[in-house]
């Protein structure tokens, strides 16, 4: 039966309002970036070839390992790359700028699995604050570990020490951002998937947090298990509600050796899991343990295009 051309307008402008209903209120896809840990294997090319990629927004330079109360200065450690005490690494600072003039935010990540550190109060908080801003960031020191380069921020990679003040070292960071003319401070954050993590949950509360990769392996109740999204995904929604942070990234191995558990082979996640993440506004990518993996495997390479 024909529709009276009154009638068609009618129904032509109502289909049109209710196709721009379900686009509006439909949940948006869009792109993320990756990051990458750096530092911790001589074999994983230096900070200037892994910024060339191009396949990484975010370097994180593994590890300032030790500090707090027990130590008096803080200990940068960069494996076979150099060493920090005879003042090796601050030939890292053309590399650093390189990576920065390419767009690429590098951070120095704090903590680690190894080395001994820990915050025992407030004073302990400014202190460390202090010498990381002075040493890596936009202060003044006769002894800088990396040169002159003025970083980006600080990675909380922590997985050990008093979890009370980890939020006071957040704050004290962000105050110095923008000082005398300085650069934003970029904080972010590395926690174990259960939710909320022991060691810098109460920090994350404090919604100082710009990026915070969630490690999504080493813990079968809250990562990916071969085609069995489920546990992932609750973790996920868990994280993206109950965090303040700008950004929430998926924290992977890049090969099956980088972990014990928990690697997703780039064909799943590109058609199981990133369709299902991108939902969220506040999905920022794909966090990556660490260079030299990536080299063995080519995982960032083969995802990019799908984060």
């Amino acid at each position: 039966m024909a529709i009276p051309a009154k009638a068609s307008s009618s129904f032509s402008m109502s289909c049109l309002l209710a196709a721009i209903f379900l686009f509006s209120s439909a949940p948006r896809s869009h792109g993320g970036s990756i990051a990458i840990y750096w530092g911790q294997n001589g074999n994983e090319g230096t900070l200037a070839e892994t910024c060339s990629t191009g396949n990484y927004a975010f370097v994180n330079i593994a590890f300032l390992c030790s500090f707090g109360s027990a130590q008096e200065t803080p200990q940068l450690n960069l494996a076979g790359h150099c060493d920090p005490y005879s003042n090796a690494c601050t030939n890292l600072t053309a590399d650093i700028n390189l990576c920065q003039s390419k767009g690429v935010k590098v951070m120095l990540s704090i903590g680690g699995g190894a080395g001994g550190y820990t915050l025992n109060s407030e004073q302990d908080a400014a202190d460390l604050a202090k010498y990381i801003w002075d040493s890596f960031l936009g202060g003044s020191s006769p002894k800088r570990p990396l040169g002159a380069a003025v970083l980006d921020g600080v990675d909380f990679d922590i997985e050990g020490g008093n979890p009370d003040y980890y939020g006071a070292l957040a704050a004290h960071l962000k105050a110095y951002g923008g000082k005398g003319g300085s650069k934003e401070v970029y904080l972010s954050a590395a926690p174990q998937c259960p939710f909320p993590d022991q060691w810098v949950g109460k920090a994350l509360q404090t919604g100082l947090f710009d990026y915070v990769w969630v490690q999504f392996y080493n813990n079968p109740p809250c990562q990916y298990v071969q085609g069995d999204t489920a546990n992932l995904m609750d973790s996920w929604k868990q994280w993206t509600s109950g965090v303040h942070a700008k950004y929430i990234f998926l924290g992977l191995p890049a090969a099956p050796a980088a972990a014990g558990s928990g690697f997703i082979p780039a064909g799943s996640l590109e058609s199981q899991v990133l369709p299902a993440l991108k939902g969220s506004s506040k999905y920022g990518g794909v966090m990556l343990w660490s260079k030299f993996y990536d080299d063995q495997d080519g995982y960032s390479s083969a995802i990019k295009n799908a984060v």
